[in-house]
């Protein structure tokens, strides 16, 4: 059974809305990229672009870009909370295409957080928190259209779980 065409990419307008939460979803955990990479410019500049997109600034094409640029700094970097925070970069601006990557931010950006302080029992459950907390109730709307998430596999796929449980019951 497939989904419905666009179910994922909504609106640009929709995008849009979701892109500027996204965006400061993964500017809170940036600065682990940035320890560990501190030259790469590419994950603040997803982000940025994601914000530009959000105002109107930016077309999807050039957002697009500084996605794929993001998550190829993921790719080069050796720590593993380094890699979730350029993916949440990555996702962030990648919401401009898609408006189902706007759950992957809050998902990879809890991951970098844990990963960044095992020996803190609340890390991911506080920066999900965190995400859910500073969620418009536009951004909550937007959310609540996309289709439930696949199978969740792993922290990743339990905090999309979770923040899709979140927003549909009206959390």
């Amino acid at each position: 059974m497939g989904r419905e065409p666009g179910a994922l990419t909504l609106s640009e307008d929709d995008r849009r809305v979701l892109a500027m939460w996204a965006a400061d979803c993964a500017e809170r955990t940036l600065p682990l990229f940035e320890a560990e990479a501190p030259g790469d410019p590419r994950p603040r500049e997803a982000i940025d672009g994601g914000r530009a997109f959000a105002r109107g600034e930016m077309r999807i094409g050039p957002v697009r870009a500084l996605a794929i640029a993001a998550h190829a700094a993921a790719r080069e970097v050796g720590d593993p909370a380094a890699v979730a925070a350029a993916r949440a970069a990555g996702h962030a601006a990648a919401t401009a295409h898609l408006a189902s990557h706007a759950r992957g931010v809050p998902a990879y950006a809890a991951k970098a957080r844990g990963l960044a302080a095992p020996d803190d029992s609340t890390a991911v459950a506080d920066e999900v928190k965190w995400a859910l907390e500073h969620a418009s109730r536009a951004v909550r709307d937007v959310l609540r259209r996309l289709p439930a998430p696949d199978r969740p596999a792993g922290v990743l796929g339990a905090v999309i779980a979770n923040l899709h449980e979140a927003v549909t019951a009206g959390g």
